[in-house]
């Protein structure tokens, strides 16, 4: 059998890297930890391996599965956006990403910038809407500058704004903030961009949320997405 050309010239089996680059991105592991596990499975590869191969496949995976989803979600037009910013250090310096959601949870982008400012936020959404369309609600916080972006987009009648209307998108930054300490932050902001774009896309094939379906439906819906992260690349 042929293997596909993301993976041409590798000779570990492509079910050892999706295992690796699943289990760096997925939980709150370190490399090293990633390392540890793969040898108490049988598998012998160093923690230099482990991030070669999130360096070249995560970005390849997260890939295609957006690309597998972002269809399906265009067909829905009524979609209430829940977006949000957190600044991120990178080898000291304050960056900023932003980030958006549906009303189900759905990470819908993820981008780093330099500055919190009308251009930011202007950048984001126009990013945000070339993929995903156009949104019903857009609800932020009392920033400024969402309000001037959101005027020269002609948009300024979507936007909502609440005390507790955001926390949607506030608690999507968790999951995120629990690798960025057991990555020990990150060391520039090219780095930032792709972790975050790459976590986006793991953690919505992966989020199930289990809180809200019986146990039998979150055993089948987490085999189902086991799955399809098996067979990524695989054609």
């Amino acid at each position: 059998m042929t293997r596909p050309a993301s993976f041409k010239h590798i000779k570990t089996s492509p079910e050892i890297i999706r295992l690796a680059v699943m289990l760096y991105i997925r939980f709150p592991l370190s490399l090293r930890n990633v390392e540890d596990l793969l040898h108490e499975r049988g598998i012998d590869v160093s923690h230099e391996t482990v991030r070669y191969w999130w360096n070249r496949f995560g970005l390849i995976f997260a890939a295609e599965i957006r690309r597998k989803r972002v269809q399906q979600l265009r067909v829905f037009s009524k979609w209430k956006w829940h977006v949000d910013e957190v600044f991120v250090k990178v080898n000291g310096k304050r960056y900023y990403l932003w980030r958006a959601v549906d009303h189900e949870g759905e990470v819908l982008e993820a981008v780093v910038t330099k500055r919190r400012n009308k251009a930011a936020v202007l950048k984001f959404l126009k990013k945000l809407m070339k993929r995903h369309g156009t949104a019903v609600e857009i609800v932020t916080d009392c920033f400024a500058s969402y309000r001037a972006a959101l005027r020269e987009l002609g948009a300024t009648e979507k936007q909502q704004m609440g005390r507790w209307l955001n926390n949607r998108v506030e608690n999507s930054h968790l999951p995120f903030r629990r690798r960025e300490r057991a990555m020990h932050r990150f060391r520039r902001m090219r780095s930032l961009q792709k972790f975050a774009s790459v976590h986006s896309s793991v953690y919505n094939h992966f989020n199930q949320e289990r809180s809200l379906a019986s146990r039998d439906t979150f055993k089948l819906t987490r085999t189902a997405a086991l799955s399809e992260w098996r067979q990524l690349c695989s054609g």
